[in-house]
């Protein structure tokens, strides 16, 4: 059990995990990804079976039969999976919009950094975009906020367990 303790608290301190600006960084091409294998998928479907997947999910279900060793299956799970976790993060962004007192600003700061489906071309456009939504921001009030943004999403997506609330864990519950 204690081992088992140790690697959940190794877990929490490496670095690899709970790296919300990581996940972020991410975002852009996972949301493009799950777009084209959906639509592969797609046209996958109306060439072998000459139905949509739904349709074809829904005549498979109504005859009674078990998709668990086809392939087909495998690869709605791992849409499925991915469609999951792009929806807790845009949830969790959503929470943070609504209910953190610098949630609308830290909201656009996010979807001009990671979340819109434009990338900047560099930081200079990014700033002018949010200039729409707030008073443009310096270069560096922009990184500041940037920064205080993903660290009050990690607290919502990973709670304690985050990597900025961990330290204040270890003061409370040293070892």
């Amino acid at each position: 059990m204690s081992n088992n303790k140790n690697t959940t608290r190794n877990a929490e301190h490496d670095p690899r995990y709970h790296n919300t600006r990581k996940l972020l960084g991410h975002y852009r091409d996972a949301t493009y990804s799950l777009k084209v294998v959906v639509r592969q998928l797609e046209q996958q479907f109306k060439m072998q079976y000459g139905s949509s997947i739904d349709e074809f999910l829904d005549s498979v279900y109504m005859a009674g039969m078990d998709l668990d060793d086809c392939e087909i299956r495998e690869h709605t799970k791992s849409i499925e999976r991915s469609n999951k976790m792009l929806k807790l993060l845009n949830s969790s962004i959503q929470l943070l919009r609504e209910n953190h007192k610098q949630g609308e600003h830290y909201y656009w700061i996010l979807y001009y950094a990671f979340l819109s489906p434009h990338e900047a071309e560099n930081t200079e456009e990014l700033i002018d975009s949010l200039g729409e939504h707030m008073d443009r921001p310096s270069y560096r009030t922009y990184f500041r906020k940037r920064t205080k943004a993903i660290q009050a999403l990690s607290v919502i997506l990973w709670g304690y367990t985050a990597q900025e609330t961990s330290v204040l864990l270890d003061k409370f519950f040293p070892e």
